[in-house]
C-alpha cells in the first residue's frame, strides 16, 4: 500500500469561504496555523502514504510556493494544473498519465480519522472499481417531530443523523475509472461517472463512524480550528 499514489482535488474556488478564498485557494486555509492541505497529507503519511498528485487550479501557483517553502519530509508532491474552470471529473482525467494502479482520491478541504489500512483492505476484498467513505453529516438545524395537531414531540438540536448517509470523499479508485470519465467533456465526477459506476454495481461504501468535517464555510474553520485548539483533533497529524 506504501506505493499507491494520492490524489488530492486543490483545483476549485471554494465560493462559499469567500471571506479567506479571495486571497488564497481554499487548501491554504488554515487549520491551528498549517493549511489544511498540510493536514490532509499529513493523515495519509500517516498510513504509509508518501506520493501525492495535487490537481490544482484557482490560484494553483500559491500552493506551488507553498510546497517551495515548506519542505514536507519523506514524501513525493507532484502538482499539476488542471485547469480554472475544469470540474472534479476532469481533473481527474487531466492526471491519467501519472496512475499507476490503485489510487486514492480526495478533496482538499475535508477531514476525518478514517484507517486508510483497513479502507484499502475492505476495497480489495470487495474487488470493485471504486469507493466511497461513507459518513453522517452532522445537522445544520434541529429536528422537530410534529403531530397532526401540530404539537412538538420532539426536538432535537442539531443531532447526529444515524440513518441518512453522504459522500464523504477519501475515496479509492481503480485504474478503470477513467473509462467512466468522457474525455469531451467537463464533468463533475460525483454525477454522470459515479452514476455509471453505481448501474454497473462497480462502487462501494465505506461506512466511517469516527470524526469526519469538511470545511465548507467560516463557520466550519472556526469550528476546525476550535477542535484542534482543544488538542482534541482526531485526524492524524
Amino acid at each position: 500500500m506504501n506505493n499507491l499514489q494520492v490524489v488530492i482535488l486543490a483545483g476549485g474556488l471554494g465560493t462559499r469561504l469567500m471571506e479567506k478564498t479571495k486571497k488564497i485557494p481554499k487548501p491554504l486555509v488554515t487549520i491551528g496555523g498549517k493549511p489544511i492541505l498540510y493536514h490532509i497529507i499529513k493523515h495519509y503519511q500517516f498510513y504509509g502514504l508518501r506520493n501525492f498528485i495535487i490537481c490544482t487550479g484557482y490560484k494553483g501557483d500559491l500552493i506551488k510556493n507553498y510546497f517551495k517553502k515548506n519542505q514536507l519530509k519523506n514524501i513525493n508532491v507532484r502538482l499539476i494544473q488542471t485547469g480554472l474552470n475544469s470540474l472534479t471529473g476532469k481533473r481527474i482525467l487531466k492526471i491519467k498519465k501519472y496512475i499507476k494502479e490503485d489510487f486514492f482520491l480526495t478533496y482538499g478541504d475535508g477531514l476525518s480519522d478514517v484507517n486508510l489500512i483497513k479502507k484499502y483492505k475492505f476495497f480489495k476484498k470487495k474487488n470493485k472499481i471504486g469507493l466511497v467513505t461513507a459518513v453522517s453529516p452532522d445537522e445544520r438545524y434541529g429536528i422537530l417531530k410534529i403531530d397532526r395537531n401540530c404539537v412538538v414531540n420532539d426536538f432535537s438540536e442539531k443531532p447526529k443523523n444515524s440513518t441518512h448517509r453522504i459522500n464523504g470523499g477519501f475515496f479509492i479508485f481503480n485504474k478503470k475509472i477513467f473509462d467512466y470519465l468522457d474525455k469531451n467533456k467537463n464533468e463533475m465526477l460525483e454525477r454522470e461517472p459515479l452514476k455509471k459506476l453505481t448501474k454497473h454495481k462497480e462502487l462501494v461504501a465505506y461506512h466511517h463512524k469516527g470524526f469526519w468535517k469538511p470545511m465548507d464555510t467560516l463557520r466550519d474553520k472556526i469550528e476546525l480550528d476550535k477542535i484542534w485548539k482543544s488538542k482534541q483533533a482526531k485526524w492524524k497529524s
